[in-house]
């Protein structure tokens, strides 16, 4: 064990081995315990709820798992979703979420403990986080040393970048995920420098474990394969390498065909083909291994050249034919919206729509990396100092993560782990700088040992420590000079001149830690432990205003409408209100279904007049119409907001009914006061947003606060639809789609016919022919 100061030498290496491991251990507790303390902000500051829209899906998957067992959630069929199609749940599902939290709940009441499954969801993402940071010690540990290893999992257990989907009540699969992805790189890393099929099969149980959990799970079946090709390529094949490739590849591959969401994925579709070529070229490579220490050099020449045109070729040809008969399915359009940030909303405006698929915006790095984004890159130039086989997956891991990273924020995710390693890496090797006491030797005693060849110890003087050029060089020079020096040049020694140099370096290093952990709390607090089902804002006197328009309509809807009333609204909310209001719903965010009976349909609705909408609302038997609005309190994420992906989903589907030039003025503008087009005044998303919106006022001018608009004093009117509910801000609308007239009549004249208005005659044409002059 390497140390900075000498050690008593009373001590025993026993007893200091021990004493490390026991002060690591307990560092390791502290940081577990901060990482769930810092995702317990929304549980102290709302309730233990669900958050988002995802995880009300997992809830209930997860209900029907603990109450009924697992081959009842195996075959449920949910009746709720897509109606009238419903959703067969255990075939459309990654099942490892609610496996994980039937377990827990099964194990916690078989010691007699009644934990509610309703807690151990909401608290599921933090207790993983304890494990994230053990699995990322683990992983950090294999790059550099403990000490490197505590960092990282400190930076994983706090950072924002993380902890955006891992706080309390954030229960997706995101939640256990990332977890696995750390633990199965550690294994695959441990597998590949001991040559251990025991951690290779580890590495693919846990492998296994990822796919049934994260649809990312593809990150890892492509990772794997880049770093054990990038080793061949540069020479570096080893018995090692093709002991932990095959019994990751082999097992973990039949495993991941178990799920039944998955099945015969591996071996059919392009994104898993790299794995799979990966693991022939291993076998062509260690077979001409084979025939090297068999054959001649000149007959291993030829074998070679022979072997690997023909295989090439074979390979190729069978790749394109099989794509060409259908066995193997071409790249899905997720997979080139990673490359062409342009193409989901040219071809694909479900994924483009969707917010999280956006391209990351500078700002977000800073936000949720924060001092680490300036640590990575060093982190990596220290990995390629070294170069050895674990730095090189780092290197990799850096480069892929930090482009699809800025492609996609949601991918900022599987960014994260590789800044904290990395990071960790670089602060570890400033800390051992700068701590360590060794002097270097001055010029010229280094001269005096060149040209005499003797020893000396003089210690230079404080005007010789002056004038050393140490004082004004770079910290990052001293970092890597350090940390790379090697011991071929023993008579002179390298280091750091001064106490008070290094005082300087330690005292901003720990300011810097300590700003990261203030920004990180204050992040996690404010921007991140918000669930979207309740809102807060703040009133005068700096108290909190809590807003619970959401669950107050969806409690109205499960109390108040029949069981079996479909409910129509964009698809962001169909797992909410199946899970709050218990209603059935044409649309969910199981958007796997974006023909013209539903997503498209519904967008088609909204999007038209109330004589177009009604037929198919009609149609599709939709009981009630749920309208999320904004413009009185200001919440930026309402439907009018989200009003053109639905026009965009439509017009892909019906380009000539709608089409989204027809929604902006004239001059280009997307505006919802009186200069707003008539295909947008007239659309059934504005009348229902903007319905009785200007009584609020008193006869004033109506302000949308969102948009920032004055609206017409005279409001849209309903003819087809009767407001059945209204929150107390406004934020939820719910309308009930009216039944056909008794009489035969279209609703807009029986409408008008009640209000007492008079329809207008059409004049008479007249009977007589026109009499030529």
């Amino acid at each position: 064990m390497s140390t900075a100061y000498p050690l008593p030498t009373n001590l025993s290496t026993t007893t200091v081995t021990n004493t490390a491991s026991l002060l690591r251990i307990v560092a390791l507790g502290l940081i577990s315990a901060a990482a769930i303390a810092s995702r317990l902000f929304a549980v102290i500051n709302f309730e233990s709820i669900i958050h988002e829209f995802d995880p009300w899906f997992n809830y209930r998957a997860t209900r029907v798992l603990a109450s009924q067992g697992f081959y009842e959630f195996w075959n449920w069929f949910d009746p709720t979703a897509w109606y009238p199609l419903g959703r067969v749940v255990g075939g459309t599902v990654y099942p490892g979420l609610m496996a994980t939290s039937g377990v827990i709940y099964n194990f916690l009441h078989a010691f007699h403990l009644p934990v509610d499954i309703r807690n151990i969801c909401v608290l599921l993402a933090p207790g993983f986080s304890a494990l994230t940071a053990w699995a990322t010690y683990m992983f950090t540990k294999e790059m550099k040393d403990e000490s490197a290893g505590l960092l990282a999992a400190a930076f994983i257990g706090i950072v924002p970048g993380y902890i955006s989907r891992s706080v309390a009540g954030s229960y997706d699969n995101e939640a256990i995920a990332i977890f696995l992805l750390m633990f199965t790189f550690y294994c695959w890393i441990k597998a590949l420098k001991t040559g251990s099929a025991l951690f290779g099969t580890l590495a693919a149980v846990f492998y296994f474990y990822m796919v049934a959990a994260w649809g990312g799970y593809a990150f890892i079946t492509n990772m794997i394969p880049v770093h054990a090709l990038t080793l061949m390529l540069m020479g570096r094949f080893s018995s090692r390498l093709y002991v932990a490739y095959c019994s990751w590849y082999a097992i973990g591959t039949l495993s991941s065909m178990q799920v039944p969401f998955v099945g015969f994925q591996p071996v059919r579709t392009s994104e898993h083909m790299g794995a799979l070529g990966v693991f022939g070229l291993l076998q062509i490579v260690a077979f001409a291994q084979l025939a090297r220490s068999h054959l001649s050099s000149k007959q291993f020449q030829n074998l070679l050249t022979v072997s690997v045109v023909a295989m090439g070729v074979v390979g190729t040809f069978g790749f394109i034919a099989l794509t060409y008969m259908g066995w193997i399915a071409p790249w899905t359009g997720r997979f080139y919206s990673l490359w062409d940030t342009g193409y989901a909303k040219k071809y694909i405006p479900i994924i483009a729509s969707v917010s999280e698929h956006q391209p990351t915006a500078w700002p977000s790095f800073f936000m949720d990396l924060q001092l680490l984004i300036f640590l990575f890159p060093a982190g990596v130039i220290l990995c390629f100092r070294e170069l050895r086989d674990e730095h090189v997956f780092v290197i990799i891991y850096s480069v892929v993560a930090s482009y699809f990273a800025g492609v996609m924020v949601r991918l900022m995710l599987t960014l994260t782990p590789v800044v904290c390693v990395s990071s960790a890496v670089a602060f570890s090797s400033l800390i051992d700088t700068y701590l360590d006491p060794t002097q270097p030797e001055g010029e010229e005693e280094s001269e005096a040992d060149s040209s005499n060849g003797t020893n000396t110890a003089a210690t230079p003087s404080k005007k010789e420590k002056a004038k050393k050029p140490a004082a004004s060089t770079s910290a990052l020079n001293d970092i890597v000079t350090a940390a790379t020096s090697q011991s071929s040049s023993k008579s002179k020694s390298k280091g750091i001149w001064g106490l008070d140099t290094r005082l300087i370096v330690i005292v901003n290093a720990i300011g810097m830690l300590s700003f990261f952990v203030f920004h990180c709390t204050w992040v996690t607090a404010n921007a991140y432990s918000s669930p979207s089902v309740v809102l807060a804002s703040t009133n005068p006197d700096g108290s909190q205003h809590i807003i619970d328009d959401f669950r107050e309509a969806y409690y109205w809807l499960r109390q108040n409408t029949p069981q079996d009333a479909v409910v129509m609204s964009w698809w962001d909310y169909g797992y909410q209100i199946a899970g709050m209001a218990d209603r059935p719903t044409l649309v969910d965010n199981n958007t796997w279904n974006n023909s013209k009976s539903h997503i498209a349909t519904v967008g088609k609705a909204m999007s038209s007049s109330e004589e177009v909408a009604y037929p198919i609302l009609r149609k599709h038997d939709v009981d009630y119409v749920l309208v999320i609005f904004g413009g009185l309190l200001g919440y930026s994420g309402d439907d009018i907001n989200k009003f053109l992906w639905m026009v965009r989903i439509a017009q892909g589907v019906w380009p000539d009914e709608i089409q989204e030039p027809n929604y902006f003025t004239p001059q280009g503008e997307y505006r919802v006061d009186d200069r707003a087009s008539s295909a947008m005044k007239n659309s059934l998303m504005y009348k229902m947003s903007y319905y009785r919106f200007a009584e609020l006022f008193g006869g004033n001018n109506a302000m949308d606060r969102v948009r920032q608009q004055t609206m017409p004093k005279v409001g849209p009117t309903l003819d087809y639809l009767d407001e059945a509910f209204t929150s107390e801000n406004w934020i939820v609308r719910i309308y009930q789609v009216r039944k056909e007239d008794l009489l035969g009549r279209d609703l807009k004249s029986a409408n008008a016919f009640a209000q007492g208005k008079k329809k207008k005659k059409s004049k008479p044409v007249s009977r007589r022919k026109a009499i030529p002059v």
